[in-house]
């Protein structure tokens, strides 16, 4: 397995990693397919889940999708592999530690059953009915390992684990809310100590021997118009605690990081570096640029008004931006179009989205756009509408393949 060889490598001290690409988007996971030879595409238990979650797929429907593109783009499906975000009770916080450890073991065996084989472990969140305050590590740790054993049951040796307590919630944060600060070497040591022993308490040796990396925060966040970049000698104490152990770290909110800070980070041994946002945003960004240069060329009653359509959509069902996007109505509309966290990514999928972008990419055609309005709005010249598209997300899965390869 590649996981394997990226492990290997970095313990014999060379810079290898890999992009670890969380995002449904149709457009995304197209190009990941062509950018890298061994594309890790992951999904997260709010996006994927046994009852749809917010992109109506389950488990074993992404899987298909994710295989039938690679298919239709005449791509080896062995190459692929699928990772699991956020596995555990996340989506069931509301609800008795019973029940939702249940629908989180469902949760598990369905992505194992449908050929996920990296597993992110995550229970770190307090349920309905745990004492107040913090979730006791010891509690996090034994839920972890009470998935891992429901997993090896339903899966195979091919299975590899990523835990991890210090992580951000799924579908992003703020700075504001996290207090950014880099995880001590203390945590992080106590936190696979902890992990082994439930591990080994439920006879779970073989699995923890397939426990590859641990999360934690390197010091690299994002917030609505903001980045905080890696700062390597900061995190060297913690760089340097990993390389006595048989793991790497995997590094969430890599998103947005200039191209030699990526490459630190992997150097550093943070050699799973997860993006998704920023993925999304450099869609929106084209995609926005192409509506703009519509705008420009045709008549207004001919054009797909896309970007009103999706603040539309946006403020007619505004649960997946309404506890990240704050200030006054004014900054939350500002948020809703440009803002890094890109919430807009939950409503590509909404069927008003749908029409306009296939208006607006209909109205644009196959033909190379005019020269000067493609000049103005994308920064390219002699290119169409789709690879416009391709262009602007290539640019930012250039950066990650890059980073990951040591000869970059």
């Amino acid at each position: 397995m590649y996981l394997d060889e990226v492990i290997a490598a970095q313990k014999r001290g060379e810079r290898r990693g890999i992009a670890s690409i969380c995002s449904a988007h149709p457009e995304v996971i197209r190009q990941t397919l062509t950018t890298f030879e061994h594309p890790l595409i992951e999904a997260t238990c709010n996006q994927v889940n046994q009852f749809g979650g917010y992109t109506g797929m389950t488990p074993r429907d992404f899987a298909s999708f994710v295989r039938r593109m690679a298919d239709e783009n005449r791509m080896r499906v062995e190459s692929i592999l699928l990772g699991g975000d956020h596995l555990g009770p996340h989506v069931w916080q509301a609800e008795a530690a019973s029940d939702a450890m249940a629908k989180a073991g469902t949760l598990v065996a369905d992505y194992v059953e449908a050929g996920f084989t990296k597993l992110h472990l995550d229970c770190s969140m307090r349920l309905a009915d745990d004492p107040k305050g913090p979730l006791d590590k010891e509690v996090a740790a034994a839920r972890a390992a009470q998935l891992a054993g429901i997993a090896e049951h339903s899966g195979s040796a091919a299975l590899r684990y990523v835990l991890g307590t210090e992580v951000p919630r799924p579908g992003g944060t703020t700075m504001d809310e996290t207090g950014l600060h880099i995880t001590e070497v203390e945590d992080a040591s106590e936190t696979i100590e902890i992990h082994r022993r439930a591990f080994h308490a439920l006879g779970l040796h073989s699995a923890w021997e397939r426990v590859i990396a641990l999360v934690v925060q390197p010091g690299v966040e994002f917030g609505d118009d903001s980045v905080v970049p890696y700062a390597p000698a900061a995190a060297q104490a913690l760089s340097n605690c990993i390389e006595e152990q048989p793991l790497v770290y995997e590094a969430h909110s890599t998103d947005y990081q200039a191209p030699e800070a990526l490459k630190n980070l992997v150097r550093d041994h943070f050699a799973i570096l997860k993006v998704g946002p920023a993925l999304t945003f450099a869609y929106r960004e084209a995609a926005f640029a192409l509506a703009m240069l519509e705008a420009e060329w045709l008549p207004a009653d001919q054009c797909s008004d896309l970007i009103r359509v999706l603040d539309r959509a946006m403020t007619a069902q505004p649960a997946y931006w309404k506890s990240y996007y704050g200030g006054t109505q004014q900054e939350q509309a500002f948020k809703r179009r440009f803002s890094l966290s890109d919430r807009s990514r939950y409503y590509w999928s909404q069927p008003d989205v749908q029409h306009a972008l296939e208006r607006l990419m209909q109205n644009l055609g196959s033909e190379v756009l005019p020269y000067s309005l493609s000049s103005q709005f994308l920064g390219e010249t002699g290119i169409n509408a789709q690879q416009a598209i391709a262009l602007r997300i290539g640019k930012v899965l250039k950066q990650y393949s890059a980073a990951c390869s040591p000869g970059n």
